[in-house]
């Protein structure tokens, strides 16, 4: 597996590879569900693809507030689950290289970014997409996979490759969960005991309400479940357009049901779909 700490190391790399080149992006503090993203990548490069992953804490998608400083690296373990999941290379930057100090464009999207996360995460998502953009034009993969945990991110990430054409094919890897129900996240660790073992009453909420016929039902059922967990605070409760994220208007196109629940010192986001009804 090559370690590539610049940018002409990067494209060095690239040259050499004759098929498909997967991304797997990520910020490290790699858990089981960043594996599967890496094992899906490895299947979808197929014979003689390779697989790239980058390990890169972006500082553009972290507010005033958030844990940037916080936030683990913990590079070797990173590194050995890389390599167990059947990684080729892996970008491993310095701000430095990613960013100048005098640098005046980013990427910003204006549309997806404002509601859900977007509404109490002022500029994050403008920060995933100039970070994105960043590696795609630095990589050139052929494919990149992420994860549906983070539908909205999937969905602005969708709409950045369709409006500026990236000629990047995006693969979507479903939410890897625990036994238990909850959706894998670097933030679980967080929880204490007691607010671990209430934590997969969120996605058991979700669940109970999809059935219902529509928005305004969805959303009170949900939320009236989630109320009972001690200690969880609603962020929102939202049922969206899959595609555009706006109001489910009707069970006849496919939606989402997205929620971000804080529990203790975390914030749980989760979301699981809303077929189409027929």
């Amino acid at each position: 597996m090559k370690l590539l700490r610049d940018i002409v190391s990067v494209r060095r790399w690239r040259q050499g590879c004759k098929k498909r080149v997967v991304l797997v992006p990520t910020m490290g503090a790699l858990h089981r569900g960043h594996t599967e993203l890496m094992r899906l990548a490895r299947k979808k490069a197929g014979p003689g693809g390779k697989v790239a992953a980058s390990v890169f804490v972006n500082p553009t998608q972290f507010g005033p507030s958030e844990d940037f400083q916080a936030y683990p690296r913990p590079l070797e373990a990173d590194l050995a689950a890389c390599r167990q999941a059947g990684v080729d290379a892996v970008f491993v930057p310095e701000p430095a290289a990613m960013y100048t100090n005098d640098r005046s464009v980013s990427v910003c999207e204006d549309s997806l970014s404002k509601v859900l996360c977007g509404r109490s995460r002022a500029g994050h998502f403008n920060g995933v997409c100039t970070v994105v953009a960043k590696l795609f034009n630095i990589l050139q993969p052929t494919h990149a996979v992420f994860g549906e945990k983070d539908w909205q991110q999937l969905a602005i990430i969708r709409r950045m490759v369709q409006d500026l054409d990236f000629p990047v094919e995006i693969v979507a890897c479903p939410t890897i969960r625990e036994t238990d129900g909850l959706a894998l996240s670097s933030r679980n660790s967080y929880l204490s005991p007691a607010e671990r073992a209430a934590a997969p009453k969120i996605q058991a909420a979700l669940r109970s309400a999809s059935g219902l016929a529509s928005r305004a039902a969805i959303e009170n059922h949900a939320a009236r479940l989630i109320k009972k967990i001690p200690g969880a605070k609603i962020d929102y409760i939202s049922a969206v357009d899959a595609a555009t994220l706006a109001p489910l208007k009707n069970r006849k196109t496919p939606g989402r049901l997205c929620a971000a629940i804080h529990l203790g010192r975390a914030r749980l986001i989760d979301n699981i779909p809303l077929p189409r009804e027929k």
